[in-house]
């Protein structure tokens, strides 16, 4: 490992590996290859993006989809100014451009039609056509499309064609091992082991949990977020009703039900 990639593993957001995917993330770069990474809400995905894009030492364009997200919102259009109408490049146009990273989070969420954009640019073409401008933008080496999703949205009218997810290599993510997230809980929140350990017990409870009808269950995210409002100050139990219990339901039973799991693995309600 040379200087500059030493310099750009001590730059990168904190990552905690679980299972192989720095490494394939790096022979797909290497590679040219896009990837596509699964896994529920809280996960880690979006760290992970961010911590792999300052280890490569290539910028980040990341978009958050929503059911209005357009192909021109991608791509670009056209603009009228005082000088006339210009042409501005959309955040895809603008990271192939610049060899970035470009991550489109939650990638289901945009329309169908958006995400067929993105077909030349997934395979051996590497190539964004601009049909309004007649430009064809090809690829440089830097540049890497990584889009994500959580399977747990996934239904018949929101999910990836074949034609578009077999374009992509996979990553599918999971909640990390106990002994993985509570190390994250200590490195994100700056929190002793005891507590991390704690929370890591109560997240295990809550996630065996099967009777109660949740989209999600308690995410890593969501501990980093507990263990934040417990160093600085409030009560470790409030601090889990806040950001944990009342964040995953708004149903007045099945937060009391929730509460009490917190009560029994705690112990306390102060």
């Amino acid at each position: 490992m040379d200087h500059s990639e030493q310099q750009h593993l001590v730059n990168a957001p904190f990552y905690a590996e679980q299972a192989g995917e720095v490494a394939l993330f790096e022979h797909a770069f290497r590679q040219r290859l896009p990837v596509l990474i699964k896994g529920p809400t809280g996960c880690g995905k979006t760290r992970f993006v961010e911590h792999m894009a300052a280890r490569l030492g290539r910028p980040l364009i990341t978009v958050s989809c929503h059911d209005d997200l357009s192909a021109a919102d991608l791509v670009g259009r056209h603009l009228i100014g005082e000088q006339g109408t210009v042409w501005a490049d959309g955040p895809l146009a603008r990271a192939v451009r610049s060899g970035a990273i470009c991550y489109l989070d939650e990638v289901v969420e945009a329309r169908k039609d958006t995400t067929v954009v993105l077909h030349p640019l997934a395979d051996d073409r590497r190539v964004l056509p601009i049909e309004r401008t007649g430009e064809q933008l090809v690829a440089p080496p830097g540049f890497m499309l990584v889009v994500s999703y959580n399977p747990g949205y996934q239904n018949l009218l929101k999910s990836l064609k074949p034609s578009t997810r077999q374009r992509f290599v996979a990553l599918t993510f999971g909640y990390p091992a106990p002994d993985v997230e509570r190390g994250i809980v200590v490195a994100e929140a700056g929190v002793e082991p005891a507590l991390a350990e704690r929370l890591v017990t109560l997240a295990q409870a809550l996630r065996r949990l099967t009777d109660h009808d949740l989209e999600e269950t308690v995410s890593t995210r969501l501990l980093v977020m507990a263990a934040r409002l417990v160093a600085s100050g409030l009560p470790l139990h409030v601090a889990c009703r806040s950001a944990i219990v009342d964040a995953l339901t708004d149903d007045f039973e099945t937060a009391a039900a929730l509460d009490e799991v917190v009560v029994a693995i705690l112990g306390t309600r102060t």
